[in-house]
């Protein structure tokens, strides 16, 4: 799939004065080779977009500045890149220019175990920083999924399994350091729970996809290992029957870790690929936290819900090897998914909606597609009235790309329409800058360009992404 044509403009070579000083900076870590390039070109979505020019690892906050300073200086784009793993497009050279690789910045800073926050460079994967936390007796519970790379997914301002309890990356980033666009480092937030000191610059980058500075170090919350975990399975005989029990698990108080849906079309997709024998029905994955007490209550109160609403074959995993079993399937659905159609891709899109509404947008979402005829599967983060949809298509089938297309659309607007958002975690990138507007308005998108202009007034950070240059 093509990027968008409002995107794509003539990319005129790299200036060569350009190249020779970052080769003369980085030698080798500066490459042209159309291998490197291709690899930083593409991430998760469909979009077939020419590689960047040149990719540049970064290996510290002053080789990002001096990068950044130099792109400035020649007025070339510069696109953050730290583990490849988003969905809508953001890290695509729509105008050409430079891939700053920021993965080998993946140290721990700092651990504040006392504090509850830990300091990191922007390459440190969530697996890497959980196995290093562990022997704290702590974890950071954001998890979307993929091994993101925590200055990405402070970029999206990515969320995951564990949202419905401990929030998302908005809620979790307490303080950055980043490049801004004149290739100067900026310090925002600090290791503090709060503050009331001037604009909020940390929020305004949680979530600005690379568009408003290139994050280099973040300071976040951690939590506690809670003392007791047990994961429980259940399944129902309807998709409106899984919805409203998580629903109702969640307007009545119970403090559950996660909620996770998954469709017959994605259980029999990871039944496949991870030999799990679960029954092929829409079922609920759930994890509870806390004491053995507090689990143990959880538990059965969910499990009262469930029946009252058909649910049944009741399973509990309270080993971490049968939680991680079930997680693991969980977290692979999307390539699982993928392997029920050889040779697919997948347009994949997210909506999020008020907890009541939720209902009735899978509903509608399902009836729509299985009228069209094209393949599927869902997967959603339920306790917080988010789900994903993927349709799976032939990529060399046009009129399937514009029936996927099409659906996605309108899964959209009934979101909006319902009083929630477009993405509720994917980001906007490429894909969404139009259901953006639909949003929030043209005159939210005008005050959006205003502060990119502001801050970015040579457009070289991540151009064409969120709205167009």
């Amino acid at each position: 799939m093509n990027a968008p044509e409002h995107h794509l403009s003539p990319v005129p070579p790299l200036p060569t004065e350009l190249l020779d000083a970052l080769r003369s900076d980085f030698a080798q870590r500066c490459s042209t080779a159309l291998a490197v390039r291709e690899q930083h070109g593409r991430d998760e979505s469909v979009f077939d977009v020419p590689p960047p020019q040149a990719v540049v690892f970064a290996e510290s906050e002053a080789e990002v500045a001096r990068v950044v300073a130099l792109c400035a200086q020649y007025r070339v784009p510069v696109i953050p890149y730290g583990a490849g793993s988003s969905l809508e497009g953001h890290l695509l050279a729509v105008h050409g220019g430079i891939s700053l690789d920021v993965s080998r910045m993946n140290g721990i800073v700092r651990v504040d175990a006392e504090d509850l926050t830990v300091t990191v460079q922007p390459g440190v994967t969530r697996k890497a920083l959980n196995e290093a936390l562990k022997h704290e007796g702590l974890f950071f519970p954001i998890d979307p999924g993929a091994d993101a790379s925590l200055g990405g997914m402070a970029a999206t301002r990515a969320s995951g399994t564990n949202a419905v309890r401990y929030g998302t990356m908005r809620e979790n980033v307490l303080g950055l350091r980043f490049v801004s666009a004149s290739g100067e480092v900026i310090r925002s937030g600090s290791r503090a729970k709060k503050s009331s000191a001037g604009y909020d610059l940390t929020r305004l980058l949680v979530g600005s996809e690379g568009t408003l500075g290139v994050i280099t170090e973040l300071t976040v919350k951690v939590h506690p290992l809670p003392e007791a975990v047990s994961a429980a399975v259940c399944f129902f005989p309807t998709i409106d029957a899984a919805v409203r029990t998580a629903m109702q698990v969640i307007q009545i108080g119970v403090p559950i870790a996660r909620c996770e849906l998954l469709d017959a079309n994605a259980i029999k997709a990871v039944n496949a690929h991870d030999k799990l024998g679960l029954k092929e029905a829409p079922m609920l994955l759930m994890e509870f936290h806390g004491s053995d007490a507090g689990v143990a209550e959880q538990a059965a109160v969910v499990q009262e819900v469930a029946a009252d609403h058909g649910g049944e074959a009741f399973e509990w995993a309270t080993t971490p090897e049968a939680r991680t079993r079930l997680w693991s399937a969980r977290h692979h659905a999307y390539l699982s998914g993928l392997q029920t159609r050889p040779g697919c891709r997948a347009v994949t899109t997210d909506t999020c909606v008020p907890i009541s509404r939720l209902a009735e947008n899978i509903n509608a979402s399902i009836a729509e597609v299985e009228a069209a005829g094209l393949p599927y599967f869902i997967v959603g983060h339920v306790g917080d009235g988010n789900f994903h949809m993927a349709y799976l298509l032939d990529p060399n089938r046009p009129e399937e790309l514009a029936t996927a297309e099409r659906l996605s659309a309108q899964m959209v607007a009934r979101a909006i329409a319902l009083e929630g958002t477009c993405t509720g975690e994917h980001g906007i990138g490429l894909h969404k800058q139009d259901f953006l507007r639909d949003e929030t308005g043209d005159e939210a998108v005008a005050l959006m360009r205003a502060v990119k202009q502001a801050l970015d007034p040579l457009g070289i950070l991540n151009p064409g992404k969120i709205f167009v240059r």
